[in-house]
This record gives C-alpha cells, sequence and structure tokens, in this order.
C-alpha cells in the first residue's frame, strides 16, 4: 500500500514518540516488501520484546497503523497488513482547448435540487452521512455555548468573525504549514462565500479567471453570477493543475486570478505534490496573479500528515485561503473562512456589504470543538471511515461497471471520478436514472466549455449500503445497455 512522503508538518501525533517511531518503521517495512497484502504481523506481544518497547507502546504503535490504512484488525485474529482494492485504469490529463469563454452553466433548477439533496444515502451531492458528524459532541456544545453565553449568542458580531474562533483556526493553520495572526482571518458563512467574496475582490466584471479542469460546478455558478469568463487549465488526477499550462495561459491572457483546490480537488480528488505547490507561488508571483485557494477538503485526509496547503509558500500574500468545517464537522454549521492576505480590507468590506457577519452561536460550538481536542479525535476516527467508503465505492464501480472504464483513485475527501467509455452521454443518463431515483453529478456540468460528456462524480460521503451497491449495479447496466 502506497503511503504519503514523511513530513514536518504537525499532524496531531507526535513523531518524536516511541510509538510513532515503531508505527513509522513497520510502515517502511511494508513499503518495503517485508510484510505482504495479507500478512499478518506479529503479536503485541512480540513486538513489545522485539522491539524492546512497552505493550501499550506497541498497541499504540498499531493503532496509528490502523489510522493510517497501512493494516486492519481481524477479530480473535490479529493485525494484518491490508489488501488494497484491485486498482481501475488511472486516468489520463485533460486537455482543454484553453481558450477563454463566457460561462453559461446551463443547469436545470430539477437537477440543482437533486444534487444538492442531503436526506438519504446518495451518489450526487458532495455531502457526508450524518453518522460521520459529531453529533453528540455538537449538541453538548451547543447546550453549553447558549447558557453560558446567550447574549453574545443572539447578537450581533463584528465583520471579522468572533475572535475566540479566530484564534483557534490560526492555531491550526500550522498543520496546513501558514503562520498567521487572527486579525488576518474573516469567519464568513461558508466556504462558498470565502471563494466568492474573494474572486469578487480580485476579478471585475468581464475579466478572465484561470480555473482547474474539471473544475468545481459552484465554482461555475459563482464566475457567471459574476459575469466573470474563465479559461480551463489542463489538470492531471492525480497531481492536479498542469503549471506549464498554467504559465502558457498567464502569458497569453490577462488573467485576473486563478483558483484551485489544492488538496483533494472536487471532482478528481487530485492532490497537489509539495513541490508543485511551490512553483505555482512562484509562476503566480511572477505574473502578479492572486490565487484563490479552496482547502475544504485538506483535513480529510487519508494518510498523515495532512497535506500543506499552497497558503504556506505564500510569499507576497496573494493568496486568498478559504477553508470550512462542512466537510469535517457539519454543513448545517454554515462556518467557512478565508485569509485574504494583501486583500483583507477589500474582503473585510464585502463581506460587510453582502453579509454583514456570520452568525455567533456556530462559531462559539466551533471553537469550543477545536480548544477542547474534541475536533482532532473525531478527525481521527472519520479519516479512516471517509478511506473505507472511498475502498467500497471503488470495489463497486470495479464489480458493476463494465471493462475500460477508468477512475481516479483520491488519497482523501470523499468524491470519486469515473470516465465511461466514449459512447456513453452522462447528461442522458443522469436524466433516465434520475427519474428512478439514482443521482450522481454529470461530467459536463463541471466544464464551462460542457467538456467531459462521458464523465460522471459519485459521491463517497455515506457507509457502503446495499442500497447504494444496487444504485451502482444500476449504472453499471446503462452504461453496458443505453438503457
Amino acid at each position: 500500500m502506497k503511503s504519503a512522503p514523511k513530513s514536518d508538518v504537525s499532524t496531531g501525533e507526535d513523531e518524536n514518540t516511541l510509538y510513532y517511531q515503531l508505527a513509522d518503521k513497520l510502515r517502511r517495512l511494508i513499503q518495503s516488501g517485508a510484510f505482504e497484502p495479507g500478512e499478518k504481523l506479529p503479536s503485541i506481544r512480540r513486538l513489545s520484546e522485539e522491539h524492546r518497547v512497552s505493550l501499550n507502546t506497541a498497541k499504540s504503535a498499531l493503532a496509528l497503523l490502523e489510522d493510517w490504512r497501512t493494516i486492519e484488525v481481524r477479530p480473535q485474529s490479529g493485525h494484518y497488513v491490508r489488501r488494497p482494492p484491485e486498482e481501475l485504469p488511472k486516468l489520463s490529463t485533460t486537455k482543454p482547448n484553453g481558450e477563454a469563454c463566457v460561462i453559461q452553466t446551463n443547469i436545470p433548477t430539477r437537477m440543482n435540487a437533486a444534487i444538492g439533496s442531503g436526506a438519504e444515502p446518495t451518489l450526487g451531492a458532495a455531502v457526508q452521512s450524518t453518522q460521520l458528524m459529531p453529533l453528540a459532541v455538537l449538541n453538548k456544545s451547543y447546550q453549553k455555548v447558549m447558557r453560558d453565553l446567550p447574549d453574545a449568542c443572539f447578537g450581533y458580531d463584528g465583520v471579522p468573525g468572533h475572535e475566540t474562533l479566530r484564534k483557534s483556526i490560526a492555531k491550526r493553520g500550522t498543520e496546513a504549514g501558514y503562520v498567521v495572526s487572527p486579525d488576518d482571518i474573516v469567519i464568513t458563512s461558508g466556504a462558498k462565500e470565502a471563494v466568492y467574496l474573494s474572486i469578487k475582490c480580485v476579478a471585475p466584471p468581464g475579466s478572465i479567471v484561470a480555473i482547474e479542469s474539471p473544475a468545481y460546478y459552484a465554482l461555475l455558478e459563482v464566475l457567471q453570477s459574476l459575469g466573470l469568463k474563465a479559461v480551463e487549465v489542463a489538470c492531471d488526477p492525480e497531481t492536479g493543475i498542469q503549471l506549464d499550462h498554467l504559465d502558457h495561459v498567464l502569458g497569453k491572457y490577462d488573467i485576473s486570478a486563478c483558483t484551485i483546490v489544492s488538496n483533494f480537488s472536487n471532482p478528481t480528488g487530485s492532490l497537489m505534490p509539495e513541490e508543485n505547490k511551490k512553483r505555482l507561488v512562484e509562476i503566480l508571483n511572477r505574473y502578479q496573479v492572486p490565487l484563490v485557494e479552496d482547502d475544504v477538503y485538506g483535513d480529510l485526509s487519508f494518510r498523515s500528515p495532512r497535506p500543506r496547503a499552497v497558503k504556506a509558500y505564500d510569499t507576497q500574500g496573494r493568496i486568498l485561503y478559504c477553508g470550512s468545517f462542512s466537510k469535517t464537522l457539519s454543513p448545517g454549521l454554515r462556518l467557512g473562512w478565508c485569509i485574504p492576505g494583501r486583500y483583507l480590507q477589500q474582503f473585510q468590506l464585502m463581506k460587510l456589504v453582502v453579509n454583514q457577519c456570520t452568525s455567533v452561536a456556530p462559531q462559539l460550538v466551533a471553537a469550543e470543538i477545536l480548544e477542547t481536542g474534541a475536533y482532532d479525535r473525531h478527525l481521527r476516527k472519520v479519516r479512516a471511515q471517509f478511506a473505507e467508503q472511498m475502498d467500497d465505492a471503488l470495489r463497486a464501480v470495479r464489480n458493476c461497471f463494465p471493462e475500460g472504464v477508468r477512475a481516479s483513485r483520491p488519497s482523501g475527501g470523499h468524491v470519486l471520478w469515473i470516465e465511461m467509455p466514449r459512447h456513453v452521454d452522462a447528461m442522458k443518463m443522469y436524466h433516465t436514472l434520475s427519474e428512478e431515483g439514482i443521482q450522481f453529478a454529470p461530467g459536463p456540468i463541471f466544464s464551462p466549455s460542457g467538456a467531459f460528456k462521458n464523465f460522471i462524480r459519485i459521491n463517497t460521503g455515506f457507509p457502503w449500503s446495499p442500497f447504494l451497491h444496487r444504485q451502482v449495479e444500476r449504472m453499471g447496466q446503462y452504461i453496458r445497455t443505453g438503457k
């Protein structure tokens, strides 16, 4: 099983502890082939004796290997090296024409409503199950802040947001590799507002924005609403935006801004390597182009450490960094934030005009969860669950879809990008199967030029179930027969 390279980024685990060092040693042995997939590891007692550590240290090391998705526990048997699902053929790098175009998403209202519904398990909306939300912790925190701080909960707040939450977010910035002050942060009503206000700050109507290809369809809606044009930049399904092509686009057009989802992009799940993030900043600085970075999936890495943000390499304050708790705690909190860098004053003015301030009670709840350590405990649990669900979805696609289908292989987040045979029309497939209650996101909605006609995105944010498996089976049947 592949694993992320070591990094000096904090991960919530102390890399100087004996149990971490033992876990890392075992992981490297597994990667080297010393332990084969499916092979049983030595017992806790034997590991303790061989490595001269306590039983608790050996036990903690094995628990960490479980979190890293390197091993699995078989009841009454022991710990075994995980067998990764057989991989589907890999996707190719996208090849957009590189022409600036007016954005016309033309997404029917019915499609938007269906994709945006998270009331039950769905392959459509990029939402997570309530089973993956810390509901008990959220309820307890709400009760506490409502009881202890009623005046704050029901009053107006300043435009930047409550200082308690901004302090907590600033502390966590070191995990993504950047260091900021609480005064550098503005709390927003979700990441979408953060992205909207960021783009509005730096891209005047009629100007051109460079975007990933494919790009998150909600971003296209934002650009369309602001009267902006877009030019699609080629992307690799594993490493993200192709920097040589971006350099070409920046040289060809007067680009107002660039937008990316740096870690586990939606819809491909791509993860930019660290060296690419550094080079991206160098390119943008050379052309003096701001970057709107959406990092809502960064905390949902399947493996430690959490990947750095591009913001970690920002040397001129040109990156407007957007984050959110929607994918980790709850979308119902409607909590996001932005670190606008040199554009802080413009961003605060836009926030004041559009939304005055973000609701205070959810801010205090999130701050409480962050400060008590409940957030890290929750992440440790759900990261493994999201990884399991991704494996389940890939296994179902491999077993139910016809030969030749290609798929991404994300190492974080909960979206899966799939390429079907060329003759399959994803929009026709969507309209047919949505009548049967089967939802997914058709590829053309992720491109302003309507590309990706034979691609679909499915959500893996729910525990796998017979209900979802039957939907994948039906999708496979349609791909084979066209009906």
